[in-house]
């Protein structure tokens, strides 16, 4: 099996070093804390919309919720924020 060459292994560290680096800006991005805390506010108006005083398994889902979106829609902002920067 032919070993890549010198060259090849640093162009392929640069790529990955600025991958790296995109995902460093992008974790502390005010888009991200702003997509976040937007997303748990509205996950929080939702529950105490609909669910208040509910027995405490069904309150225990809501972070979780929170946490699921905005994981899902996180990192559609976070491919766009990468193509924007």
């Amino acid at each position: 099996m032919k070993q890549p060459s010198l060259e090849e292994r640093i162009i392929a560290l640069e790529e990955r070093n600025a991958r790296v680096e995109a995902d460093k800006a992008w974790e502390t991005s005010w888009l991200r804390r702003a997509a976040i805390m937007l997303l748990t506010y509205l996950t929080v108006v939702a529950y105490l919309h609909f669910v208040i005083h509910i027995s405490p398994w069904l309150n225990a889902l809501v972070p979780v919720i929170g946490f699921l979106l905005s994981t899902l829609t996180v990192s559609l902002l976070k491919r766009w924020w990468l193509g924007n920067r």
